[in-house]
């Protein structure tokens, strides 16, 4: 429309205030004059596709519509004269038809194309138009290659020159890449180089491939032949370099390209090589060692990258070194270029046109395409250099001025046009517009306008008492009027009156403010049993005019499509909850103006599973370790493990509890009873219930118990009792005393003697008898009598401080005359008197750490940093402690302190963010300051560098100022003391996107985590979407456009013009480019891009785009799966066959066929027949040496071209060149053994060569 092109001509800068208009007004406003401007060109060096038409493109825009022409070798194009010339209606872009068999040689040269109408005169860059060559290998005759093992070699490729270069890789006859390492590599020009040669080198097959891209046709070089010979052991020599020769060499390279430089090097054993900048630091952000560290490659190059550059190839017998100076040149870009001028009769104006270069550049310009120096003289103009300065201008002067700026590396054109113009104002805002804005949020009211000159904007409210500038009120140049911070009072009727010269315009619009929304009731964190249901409120307050929409999100995603998950209007219910419930839900109340999110966590808790793999260890008479592995808690901690035990000696079948251990814990020691055969199991017990019981544990059997002071006699059983009357003879006497004592008992298995002193030493023995008799003599058994405490402490306990949370400590044993029992070991006991530090007093229990056995020595671990301990050593025996030793007091030293207390992040605006943070809780120490390290990213594959502040250690907030709005930045917060840093805390925030529009903080709390995407989304002033634009390519349409909003989801929608069909969307994110595919041929396509926001209602859209997809030649239809063509097929295998046989009976005839003659005298390398079981070819003749690939065909000049087969090697892949990698090795699928042993016996007219061997046959 007219008011497009008008926003287009004033650049929405100089004379527009965000380019608003609507369909409505656009009847009103008269078409503005412009003049023309070049919108899409070719590149500057066109390289063309021999195979397809010429294209070159020509664009341009003007008010009225620009007329075009071109030149071609600096003399007039005239178009009308070649009939394979058309130029496209109402464009410049020119189509040069070469389907007929032309050459596109014939069209080669330097064009340009000139836009002009009534107002100026518009040029294009100067297009080099180049046909793309893929000429053919120079005939070659190579000799074996006989080396000695050991020494160094280089195989030359020198594949032809094309344009542009071909891609260059070496292959075998099996079509797979060799095999490359730190001795073996391809060199940047192609060669393959062998640090030394080993006997496994030797092979007839090392083939180099050249890939031309634009032809998409592979041609490749005489196989050669090495032979690694072995006379002997290689000795062994130092490095040197094979490619660059000498100590020095220097290399040009040109701003923003790439600089790659090699070295390699031979050796024996293979030299490794390094690289150093000898002049600085090298670019580590740009930089990437590539062929095993033999290639240095530098993208983006910079005027810092020059310098020298040093690498140095090693082995154990020495070092070489080379020097390479790097030489940074630089084509012409822009500083400043010239941008579109409009301005009033008798206002002032310049244009600059300032570029860099090196070297530097010179600047010319030119007027509508004529050398500024050859037009008339005007005395408002005034060219200085770089600057063209206008003063007074004058109506009908306007005009399109061309800046060049070139060095010896290149040059840069740029068209400005300058409009001389006198308009009235016009306000292009719509009228009657109604903004809306939530209370206390800032509010945008748009009054976008154009004149000649300048129209100047005043606002006005309700009655128009007084022009609206000052608190709470902001006047922007650009016409907007801004209130800082919107209240009830604010709502009403504005005016904007724009005023120039030529006269006034103003317009209405009208502001409502509205209540935020809010949500009262948060969902709290719950915890709920398997299959059981839960339900998270959200209830929400909200301004009556506007109606909120739920949603809830489960980890920040959707919620899985499941019919237990039922949302209402202000709750969520999942019924019977499944452990893969689990996870953060989120509500997200959304308006159209607002929204407020809140978060809580479920947790799916059930029994927990029962431990496995019970192990019983340390086997003893009275005791057994018993470990286990736990099973899963479901989220809840196990509290206890319960042990059972099983007697199946006495009690088969019948489970007893025997101890129960900390959850923490997955072993125990375990007392038992005399003669029980045992079998453990464990439960595991949350705070849902107690585990199912464990597999049992294997059998254990104690023995029957010995006599001691308390002496239990095992009673015999009515079988071993062989009569009545069974008793017991007790005997006992002190041992090393004569004498025994005895009492008889019956119907009881233990006797008490009383009276004994401590820990005595007794001889006992137990016999039966019965009214028969007694029974055999028992054996003696040796106990004790009963132990008491022990009378005497360690002596000598010293205390040495290993670090800030271990001491050792030592002692002397005490003796057995004091001990009064059997040694169980010793005892710590220590409790932390109190910390060192002034703030944190402290005083703990006591604490006991256990050495069992004869021990004088041990460790005491988890001590706490900068404290003050106390500790005593005691012995014990059976019967408990002996007294303490004297107390020592002992000092830890300074440790890393704690985490922080916490980090908060407040204060959110456009470039800066508020941290408050607290000491940790354990300091450790004396804390010397702070470290913040943060960075922005999303992601660590998007993230920047860290940043590492130092704060001291009085301080606990700060401000970080220059940061970069709507940017998510994480930092991360720890302590130090002498001794270190601590463990840092972390902590995300962001950065608002305009000052305008503060983003409250979201503070954390213990039962939900607020994700920074859940906060309102601000208004963002003015378009988001633009520049969007389309190109054709062989794999569709290529749309590219440009995004400055915050919303995630980003699609790109099209539709067939003048369809009623929904439109179709594909969802692109974070991308700016979507290529779309599948679009038909000779349609025209409406495309624009949207993004959405969470309810998937449109945020943002772009202007719609036409896109015309050409009408294409249709491709021939795949043979190989009709049916008409399968008989065939299966008509020529029965034929084979037949030819087989009469073959085979030839053959058996004796004789020599021409074919084989010819094959013996004429052993030419790249005729490779294809044989097996001596079945060879028939006569043939002997055809051109150079064989382009199969589904080729060569025109005179030697270019390859596509046949109208579709057998070619590069038609069997989707799209540009399938068989190979960019590396160039082989993918395809091609043809084998079966296909070639139905053709082995057909006579042929063309010799068969590896080429040819990797196209299929059908």
């Amino acid at each position: 429309s007219p008011l497009a092109r008008l926003c287009d001509l004033l650049s929405c800068r100089a004379r527009l205030a965000g380019c608003m208009y609507t369909h409505s007004a656009s009847p009103l406003l008269r078409p503005v004059p412009q003049p023309p401007t070049i919108t899409h060109q070719s590149p500057k060096d066109y390289i063309v596709d021999p195979r397809e038409n010429i294209i070159v493109r020509c664009e341009a825009k003007g008010k009225p519509h620009p007329s075009f022409s071109w030149t071609r070798n600096g003399m007039h194009f005239d178009v009308d004269e070649d009939p394979k010339v058309a130029m496209k209606p109402h464009s410049g872009t020119l189509v040069i038809d070469i389907s007929g068999g032309e050459k596109a040689e014939m069209y080669e040269g330097v064009y340009q194309c000139t836009a002009r109408n009534e107002h100026g005169t518009a040029v294009s860059n100067n297009i080099a138009i180049r046909q793309s060559r893929s000429p053919l290998w120079s005939k070659e005759r190579n000799q074996p290659i006989v080396v000695q093992e050991g020494v160094a070699l280089v195989l030359e490729c020198r594949p032809p020159a094309g344009l542009p270069p071909p891609i260059v890789f070496w292959m075998d006859n099996n079509f797979q890449k060799l095999s490359q390492s730190p001795r073996v590599s391809q060199g940047l020009n192609g060669d393959l180089y062998f640090s030394n040669v080993v006997p496994s080198d030797s092979r007839s097959d090392y083939i180099c491939y050249a890939r031309f891209p634009h032809t998409q046709t592979i041609q490749q070089k005489q196989p050669i032949t090495v032979r690694v010979m072995n006379n002997g052991p290689a000795e062994d020599r130092r490095p040197t370099f094979l490619v660059p020769q000498g100590t020095t060499s220097s290399k040009m390279v040109l701003r923003g390209h790439v600089l790659e430089m090699e070295c390699i090097a031979e050796g024996l054993p293979t030299p490794e090589v390094s690289w150093v900048k000898v002049s600085g630091e090298l670019p580590h952000n740009r930089l990437s060692l590539l062929n095993f560290h033999k290639t240095l490659r530098i993208t983006g190059v910079t005027e810092a990258d020059a310098g020298q550059y040093r690498c140095t190839a090693k082995n154990r017998l020495g070092t070489i070194h080379h020097t390479i100076t790097v030489n940074v040149k630089a084509a012409p870009y822009w500083i400043m270029a010239p941008n579109n001028l409009v301005l009033a009769p008798l206002e002032n104006g310049q244009l600059i046109c300032r570029a860099s270069g090196n070297p530097k550049p010179a600047i010319s310009w030119a007027m509508n395409g004529v050398p500024i120096h050859n037009v008339p003289h005007d005395p408002s103009r005034r060219v200085e250099d770089d600057t063209i300065m206008f003063t007074d201008v004058q109506s009908g002067s306007s005009a399109v001025y061309q800046c060049n700026a070139s060095n010896d590396h290149g040059y840069l054109l740029a068209n400005a046009f300058v409009n001389v113009l006198a308009e009235p104002p016009r306000v292009l805002t719509p009228p009657n517009k109604v903004y809306q804005v939530i209370r206390n949020k800032p509010a945008i009211l748009d009054c976008s306008s154009f004149g000649s000159p300048l129209p100047k904007i005043t606002w006005f409210k309700e009655s128009r008492s007084s022009v609206l500038d000052g608190d709470p009120y902001t006047a922007h140049d650009n016409g907007t009027l801004e209130v800082r911070t919107a209240h009830s009072s604010n709502s009403g009727k504005y005016t904007c009156v724009a005023r120039n010269s030529l006269g006034i315009s103003e317009n209405h619009v009208y502001l409502e403010v509205k209540e935020p929304t809010r949500i009262l009731k948060q969902p709290e964190y719950k915890v709920v049993l398997r299959n059981r249901d839960v339900v998270f409120e959200c209830k929400v307050t909200h301004d009556s005019s506007l109606m909120p929409t739920v949603t809830w999100l489960k980890d920040d995603d959707e919620l899985p499509d499941d019919e237990r998950f039922v949302v209402d209007v202000d709750s969520l219910t999942i019924k019977d909850v499944t452990e893969s419930d689990a996870g953060t839900y989120t509500c997200i109340m959304n308006t159209t103006l607002d929204q407020d999110s809140a978060s809580a966590k479920l947790t799916v808790v059930e029994y927990p599973d029962p431990p496995s793999d019970l192990e019983l260890t340390d086997h003893r008479s009275r005791s057994v370790q018993l470990t286990w592995t736990p099973g899963d808690d479901h989220n809840s901690p196990i509290k206890k493990f319960l042990i059972q035990y099983e007697d199946a000696l006495h009690d088969h079948g019948k489970w007893h509890n025997l101890t129960e251990v900390p959850g923490t814990k997955t072993t125990a020691h375990l007392k038992l009873s005399p003669y029980v055969h045992y079998s453990f199991r464990v439960l595991a017990l949350n705070s849902v219930g107690y585990s199912e019981p464990s597999q049992p544990s294997q059998q254990y059997k104690t023995n029957p118990a010995g006599v001691c002071a308390h002496m239990c006699v095992c009673p015999m059983t009515a079988l071993q009792s062989n009569g009545p009357g069974l008793q017991y003879k007790v005997s006992w006497r002190q041992k090393n005393v004569d004498e025994w004592l005895s009492s008889t008992v019956a119907n009881v298995s233990k006797f008490t003697v009383s009276g004994t002193p401590t820990f005595v030493p007794y001889e006992v023995q137990v016999q039966a008898v019965n009214k028969h008799g007694a029974g055999p003599e028992p054996g003696t058994v040796v106990g004790y009598s009963g132990e008491d405490l022990p009378v005497a402490a360690p002596d000598n306990v010293q205390v040495r401080v290993v670090n800030s949370t271990l001491a050792d400590v030592h002692w002397d044993p005490v003796s057995a005359e004091s001990l009064r029992g059997h040694l169980n070991g010793y005892k710590i006991y220590y409790w932390r008197e109190r910390s060192l530090h002034k703030r944190n007093p402290h005083h703990s229990e006591q604490q006991i750490l256990t050495f069992n056995g004869n021990k004088t020595h041990g460790k005491l671990p988890g001590l706490h940093p900068y404290s003050i301990y106390n500790l005593n050593v005691r012995v014990f025996n059976g019967r408990g402690d002996g007294p303490a030793s004297s107390t020592k007091q002992f000092k830890t030293p300074e440790g890393v302190p704690g985490q922080p207390s916490f980090l908060r992040i407040t204060k959110p605006s456009l470039d800066s963010l508020n941290l408050e943070w607290g000491p940790p809780a354990h300091p450790n120490g004396l804390l010397t300051g702070y470290t913040l390290k943060y960075q922005s990213g999303e992601s660590p594959g998007n993230s920047t560098l860290l940043e590492k502040l130092k704060l001291p250690p009085n301080e606990t907030s700060m401000t970080l100022h220059n940061l970069k709005y709507s940017t998510r930045y994480k930092f991360y917060f720890s302590a130090e003391t002498v001794k270190g840093q601590g463990p840092s805390i972390s902590e995300e925030a962001v950065t608002v996107i305009d000052e305008g529009f503060p983003e409250p903080p979201h503070p954390l709390s213990p039962t939900s985590e607020h994700s920074y995407r859940h906060k309102a989304r601000p208004l963002v002033p003015g378009p988001v979407l633009g520049n969007l634009s389309s190109s054709l390519g062989e794999d569709g349409v290529l749309i590219s456009w440009e995004y400055w909003g915050s919303e995630k989801n980003v699609y790109v929608e099209y539709i067939v013009e003048n369809s009623n069909e929904d439109w179709m969307k594909e969802l692109v994110n974070g991308s700016q480019t979507y290529v779309l595919k599948g679009l038909k041929e000779g349609l025209a396509y409406k495309v624009r891009v949207v993004a959405k926001g969470h309810s998937d209602e449109t945020v943002h859209s772009s202007e719609e785009l036409l896109v015309t997809v050409p009408a294409m030649a249709s491709r021939q239809v795949d043979i190989a799966t009709q049916g008409w063509f399968i008989g065939l097929m299966c008509a020529i295998a029965l034929l084979i066959l037949v030819l087989l046989i009469v073959c085979f009976i030839k053959r058996n005839k004796g004789g020599k066929y021409p074919v084989k003659e010819k094959e013996d005298a004429h052993a030419d390398p790249e005729v490779q027949p294809m044989k097996e079981d001596d079945c060879t070819f028939g006569e043939y003749s002997d055809s051109e040496d150079h064989k382009p690939l199969k589904g080729s065909r060569t025109s005179s000049n030697g270019t390859v071209k596509r046949d109208d087969s579709d057998d070619s090697l590069v038609d069997y892949g989707d799209v540009g060149d399938p068989q190979f990698n960019e590396d160039g090795s082989f993918i395809g699928q091609y043809s084998g053994k079966k296909e070639r042993d139905t053709a082995e016996c057909i006579e042929s007219s063309e010799a068969p060569s590896p080429i040819n061997a990797m196209n299929s046959f059908v």
